[in-house]
């Protein structure tokens, strides 16, 4: 297995133009409570103040907007997840006009893939597991054409960098 590069400054600071032409900042508060027991000062980042509430949003804005660059933009994509990054790909595909499918586990919560569901994504409930529901939507992706979105990707890594 090879290791993984790590983004540069420049490489995050790029990618934070993405995200922040598609999404304001998100708020950050000095918490005097946890910074009086720390010893030091706290401040929290609500990254829930984003459109899908959670940072995750920032990696598919700055996945898709690479395959946009690159002029490689799919009709499809397909990604496999149990929640919040099925809400980032299903955000940036429905944002860039791409159709979106995503494969959760059977008891997946209800409310996450009604988040999803909300954001266009078509929703197929597959297997025990993420692993099982990956491989699934691994087949899926080669049985319609569609690109695989995966879980982990260096322009993912570089989008939720940025916060």
């Amino acid at each position: 297995m090879t290791a993984m590069v790590l983004p540069t400054l420049a490489e995050i600071e790029a990618a934070a133009e993405v995200v922040y032409r598609a999404m304001p900042p998100t708020p950050q508060y000095r918490w005097d409570l946890s910074s009086q027991r720390l010893g030091t000062h706290c401040w929290l980042k609500h990254e829930n103040h984003t459109p899908v509430g959670a940072f995750k949003i920032r990696g598919g804005l700055t996945f898709f907007d690479m395959l946009r660059r690159h002029d490689r933009l799919p009709r499809a994509v397909i990604s496999a997840t149990r929640g919040n990054h099925g809400q980032s790909v299903a955000w940036s595909a429905r944002a860039h006009g791409v159709a979106c499918t995503i494969v959760v586990p059977h008891g997946n919560s209800v409310e996450k893939n009604a988040a999803m569901r909300a954001l266009g994504a078509e929703l197929v409930e597959h297997g025990d597991d993420f692993q099982a529901s990956r491989e699934h939507a691994l087949d899926l992706a080669e049985q319609r054409g569609a690109l695989m979105v995966p879980s982990f990707h260096v322009d993912l890594v570089r989008g939720v960098a940025t916060y």
